[in-house]
């Protein structure tokens, strides 16, 4: 199954942690698939006033775990870096790392805390850029466009 992850930081070593967060997935892929794009760095959106900017990639791996399974190990990984647990952190405060599953292969999911594809993920240019880098093509389970036609869009009304 392929799976989109986006990759986000912007406290502390932000550099430093979406390395980190890059190695720890590319040890959890299976067939040696590892796409990545390459770093961007973007203003803070829907974050509190001040929030340091982002910086912000997307990787794709192959893996046979259920999506469940996957989110966990996203979530404890988000913790052993410092992240603070959900019910004690602020809505979109600064963060040394955030992963999201961005897709998981054509599977949609729709549970209280997982839903996929991810439910901001035409909205946000920040996702939309670097996936559109490594998969530019792909179609999302529940959309019939394009990444790089969602993107266009997109790019189209911010300007």
């Amino acid at each position: 199954m392929y799976v989109g992850i986006a990759l986000g930081s912007n406290e502390g070593q932000k550099n430093k942690h979406i390395e980190e967060a890059l190695s720890f997935l590319k040890n959890l892929t299976i067939n040696d698939h590892f796409l990545c794009s390459s770093i961007w760095e973007t203003r803070p959106v829907d974050c509190p006033e001040g929030s340091p900017d982002f910086l912000n990639c997307v990787a794709e791996i192959e893996t046979d775990l259920p999506a469940r399974t996957l989110l966990a190990f996203l979530q404890d990984f988000e913790l052993s870096r410092g992240r603070l647990p959900l019910e004690s952190r602020e809505k979109n405060g600064p963060r040394p790392i955030d992963l999201d599953i961005l897709y998981y292969g054509r599977e949609r999911v729709t549970e209280n805390d997982l839903i996929i594809p991810h439910p901001r993920i035409a909205q946000r240019l920040f996702v939309l850029g670097p996936l559109a880098e490594i998969r530019a093509e792909l179609i999302l389970p529940g959309y019939s466009k394009t990444v790089k036609e969602l993107l266009y869009e997109l790019d189209k009304n911010h300007s």
